[in-house]
């Protein structure tokens, strides 16, 4: 059979007819598989979803207990088959819950890999290479110009400029889900066991974390009861403050005098970026594959085909073509880069 009787994009996401269900799709559809809690792969309003158990928890905390007319879990590794087809998940090691979801009938196997990166994280199962004829991979990163270095590093960087500066607050942005909770998990692995302020869009995220066994360490939440008293009011001297990047533009980053403004992710590979945003510590700390990485997994994995989705899609085509795999792009609109 030819690939895309078994897996094909349409305009709500990628669609397997032999199993009557999309992945990730990007409108309410009747049957859903999602790869993980993000928002631009899973979305609410499906008559039915099937995802890791992880990512059904993040989805109902952020969405609500109604948000999808029935659940199911897909334990990793498990096959289970729905209509014509066998579906399998299997980890992705992009956050809590990630999976890539295999989808084989008639011979034919595709691996729908969402997304991923092949770094340690603690918060997290590392990614599982699944052999198969079809790799779907993102290309979030995907040119050569993206390295990401070692975020033992970027961590080092923060710990460093804490003791330069115990007198100022390090306001951390990271995203909400994932990355929050990997700075601050490496944070501890690194020996600072200090008080973690974080804001309130972080509270829910990283209570599930810890109730999933991730201890997080102490953490409050960045009010204003929370802060030392001074002469001068409230303030967080020396503290370190996570919260979603968002936040750090609006009222709520006032309350902190003289911050030293971070970021993690690894679009601060780009200096560029960091001085739009203002930030005075990047920390490139990626939840998603470089280049090497990316190039290295294709090489690992040896499909026959591979196709690229939401990201730099070309490079990663033209890499493919020269070392003889069969690739396309996809084109698949909906899928957020910006907030990694």
């Amino acid at each position: 059979m030819r690939p895309e009787e078994l897996l094909c994009p349409t305009p709500d996401g990628l669609w397997c007819p032999l199993g009557g269900f999309h992945i990730d799709p990007v409108r309410p559809v009747a049957r859903a598989l999602i790869t993980h809690g993000h928002a631009d792969h899973a979305r609410p309003g499906h008559q039915a979803v099937m995802a890791t158990r992880e990512t059904l928890r993040i989805m109902a905390e952020r969405y609500g207990a109604g948000f999808a007319g029935s659940e199911a879990v897909a334990p990793l590794g498990e096959a289970m088959r729905i209509g014509d087809v066998t579906v399998s998940f299997h980890a992705a090691g992009h956050v809590l819950g990630s999976a890539q979801i295999a989808v084989e009938a008639k011979g034919m196997r595709i691996v729908a890999s969402g997304d991923y990166k092949r770094r340690r994280d603690p918060t997290c199962a590392p990614f599982e290479p699944v052999q198969c004829d079809v790799f779907i991979t993102e290309a979030t990163f995907g040119l050569p110009v993206f390295r990401h270095p070692d975020d033992t590093n970027e961590i080092h960087k923060l710990l460093a400029s804490l003791a330069a500066f115990p007198e100022r607050a390090h306001l951390v942005g990271a995203y909400a889900l994932g990355k929050a909770q990997r700075v601050i998990k490496r944070l501890r692995e690194e020996g600072y066991d200090r008080t973690i302020y974080i804001h309130g869009a972080l509270e829910r995220l990283c209570r599930l974390y810890a109730e999933e066994g991730i201890d997080l360490g102490p953490l409050e939440q960045a009010t204003v009861e929370a802060g030392r008293k001074s002469g001068s009011g409230v303030d967080f001297a020396g503290a370190v403050v996570v919260g979603p990047p968002s936040a750090f533009a609006d009222r709520w980053a006032r309350r902190f005098p003289d911050p030293v403004s971070c970021f993690a992710s690894g679009w601060m590979s780009i200096r560029q970026r960091a001085k739009q945003r203002g930030v005075e510590l990047p920390l490139i700390i990626s939840d998603h594959c470089d280049w090497a990485e990316l190039t290295e997994t294709i090489a690992e994995i040896s499909p026959a085909e591979v196709w690229v989705t939401h990201g730099r899609e070309e490079a990663l085509v033209r890499w493919c073509e020269l070392a003889g795999i069969r690739a396309r792009p996809l084109h698949m609109v909906g899928y957020e880069d910006e907030a990694e």
